[in-house]
């Protein structure tokens, strides 16, 4: 069972009213709005279940086989100069490959996908058969689906580590449930900009859902923004407030890598962006032969260990960095920053930030983690600003340990 700590405000306040919050602090996480913005319709769901039925319906429909390279045929139809397919063996008819197969296996053979495709399909065959009769590998792996008509949803290499996308949906309602609240874990509310109030009580719909699937992926994101977590007070005097959040992402076609991020949060938008984000922790896992036990034995119980820890390291980490004091001057905040590489400019830029957004000099590593992600969140490039975020993790990370 989670052992939150929640502010007394919190509470004795009831949820429907919302959560006061300062969403300018801390970082901002873009990835969930990416996904929120591209998704058409039909790769949007309104719960856990639903999500998992798609995945694990296709997956019971495909089926991989490992096969010498010189086996697999291309052919081309005399009568459709737009359309190849491919004859594998043990199929019991032609494959049509899809526009992401056919980029794997053009790739595969060292041919460039985006000029195949404007070639005469007939052109286009010559050239994959050629390649697979010369592929150095000589072996890859299909993945056929077999639901409707058969088609081929990947090709790779034969050590790809597959790791189905409903696995990944399993590990998530073992936590999750359907996503809707029965749980601590749900489909995340919505930031008010005209009050700074975080309303996690929101109807999941199309608009508002972040559980995300498409014929070559599967991304979710939940939060627990039921059970707010008080970590410090604002310069206001109201609290400082934060709910835990992680999303997580799989391509069994070899699309993207999988991965699980989890941070603390402190506000939700309505187009999905995370506001307030701190102490951000990610880790992936390459489709590589072992990818399966890796997730096994690393993944799944990395968010199951989230889900069921205690906010308290995370509350005595802040409370420690706001009370150890490094700088008293103007010219020890500047060696302090100036140590930590940081330039003349920037280290201007970062105390300047925080006499904006605390209503004092930075005096503590709290004071200056504030500064220096404000100094991110301005940087427009992003392995830039990745940089920045860094250097304030490893700030927290020191006075944590």
């Amino acid at each position: 069972m989670s052992q939150i700590i929640t502010s007394a405000a919190a509470r004795t306040a009831p949820a429907a009213s919302g959560y006061r919050v300062d969403p300018f602090r801390g970082n901002r996480v873009g990835r969930v709005s990416s996904e929120w913005f591209s998704r058409p319709a039909d790769q949007r769901f309104l719960s856990l279940s639903d999500l998992h039925g798609s995945v694990k319906g296709r997956a019971e429909h495909s089926r991989a086989r490992t096969l010498e390279s010189r086996d697999v045929r291309v052919e081309a139809r005399r009568d459709d100069g737009d359309r190849l397919s491919l004859i594998l063996p043990g199929e019991p008819g032609p494959v049509a490959p899809t526009h992401w197969s056919f980029g794997q296996l053009a790739s595969l053979v060292g041919a460039p996908a985006g000029y195949l495709r404007q070639l005469p399909a007939a052109v286009a065959a010559i050239n994959l058969q050629y390649g697979l009769s010369h592929h150095r590998a000589e072996m890859v792996k299909s993945y056929t689906s077999h639901h409707g008509r058969t088609e081929l949803r990947a090709i790779t290499g034969p050590d790809y580590g597959r790791i189905p996308d409903h696995e990944l949906v399993e590990a998530v309602m073992r936590i999750a449930g359907d996503g809707a609240g029965e749980t601590r874990w749900k489909v995340p509310g919505t930031l008010d900009w005209s009050t700074m109030t975080y309303n996690p009580r929101v109807d999941v719909t199309a608009d508002t859902t972040t559980l995300y699937a498409s014929d070559r992926d599967v991304f979710l994101f939940l939060c627990d923004d039921l059970n707010p977590i008080e970590a410090g007070r604002l310069p206001n005097g109201e609290p400082d407030l934060f709910f835990r959040g992680f999303y997580c992402w799989n391509s069994e076609v070899g699309a993207r890598t999988l991965g699980i991020a989890s941070f603390y949060l402190r506000a939700v938008c309505m187009n999905r962006n995370l506001w307030g984000v701190e102490q951000f922790e990610e880790v992936t896992i390459r489709h590589s032969k072992y990818a399966a036990h890796r997730f096994a034995a690393e993944a799944a119980p990395a968010l199951q260990a989230f889900a069921d820890s205690s906010a308290a390291g995370f509350v005595s980490g802040v409370k420690a960095a706001r009370e150890r004091v490094v700088a008293r001057s103007d010219e020890e905040r500047s060696e302090f920053l100036r140590k930590r590489g940081f330039s003349k400019g920037d280290t201007a830029k970062v105390i300047e930030a925080v006499l904006v957004e605390e209503g004092h000099p930075p005096e503590s590593v709290f004071d200056f983690v504030q500064g220096i992600t404000a100094l991110a969140r301005a940087e427009p490039r992003q392995d830039a600003r990745l940089d920045v975020e860094l250097k304030a993790k490893k700030l927290m990370d020191q006075v944590a340990a």
